[in-house]
């Protein structure tokens, strides 16, 4: 791929970390380490696909099966849910895999050990982003995500990694953690997430595959912070507790076999 000239990738940088300092400073969450103590995705993951590569033919194949997918009503909704930036509309969709109703009130350790982790996570997107200034499948092509309203949030934005998907993933490794005995649903949603950025249109499935990688990365990092390895002892806790109360988990969802994850919609949250 073609390399940016360092002014461009200094002006990316900082705005970039300007929009992630900013969204720090209004979610009042402050990271379990800083981006310089986390990997350098540039450094530890390969570059996206070269144009006459044989992995950017197939996420052209990729590009159009996504197309195809939003032909099924049901799985387009839940593309389109997933496309929903917010901590909120994430933590509803994989509320029914993990169990338990996520909420700031309902379930404050399990939500603040997320919404921290997430964040802590989504610093190390910044750098690969701006350095690549990849462009995004629906922007190439000349066409409209299968969620319009949503063109104008992500033009122009790098499409590698996909900041979706490392939340996606990065959300399903942490709740299985929690939930062991519910981890096969949980990746089963946590698959389906990043699947759903290729039915968007908003990101190649090259973006996809290195941002499950990204995000364990991110949470092999996690694990040698204190305040993390605490505050996950408080979310178990917290899990243990509300089930032994309830009896049993409040949500129940079909568990499908590996090999149909991504077929199967299983999630019906909304």
């Amino acid at each position: 791929m073609k390399k940016m000239s360092f002014v461009r990738i200094f002006l990316l940088l900082f705005c970039g970390m300007f929009c992630m300092a900013g969204e720090l400073c209004a979610q009042k969450v402050q990271p379990y380490m800083p981006v310089s103590q986390l990997p350098d995705l540039i450094k530890c993951l390969p570059a996206p696909p070269a144009f006459d590569s044989p992995e950017f033919a197939n996420d052209v194949v990729r590009y159009q099966w996504g197309k195809q997918q939003r032909l099924n009503p049901e799985r387009a909704a839940i593309a389109q849910r997933d496309a929903v930036w917010t901590f909120e509309a994430l933590f509803a969709e994989f509320s029914e895999p993990f169990g338990l109703q996520i909420s700031q009130l309902g379930t404050p350790e399990i939500w603040k050990l997320l919404k921290t982790s997430i964040v802590t996570a989504d610093q190390m997107r910044v750098a690969p982003k701006a350095y690549y200034h990849r462009l995004r499948p629906f922007e190439m092509y000349g066409e409209h995500l299968l969620s319009p309203d949503k063109e104008d949030e992500v033009r122009g934005e790098g499409s590698y990694p996909s900041g979706h998907t490392m939340r996606g993933w990065v959300t399903a490794l942490l709740l299985a953690e929690i939930a062991p005995e519910r981890a096969d649903t949980i990746f089963a949603r946590g698959w389906m997430y990043g699947e759903s950025r290729v039915i968007e249109g908003a990101h190649w499935q090259s973006d996809v595959d290195v941002s499950r990688a990204a995000a364990s990365i991110a949470y092999a990092a996690l694990q040698t912070s204190s305040a993390f390895r605490e505050q996950m002892e408080a979310a178990k806790a917290e899990y243990a507790r509300l089930t032994a109360v309830s009896g049993k988990n409040k949500y129940t969802a079909e568990v499908p076999a590996a090999n149909e994850c991504s077929q199967k919609t299983i999630i019906k949250t909304k």
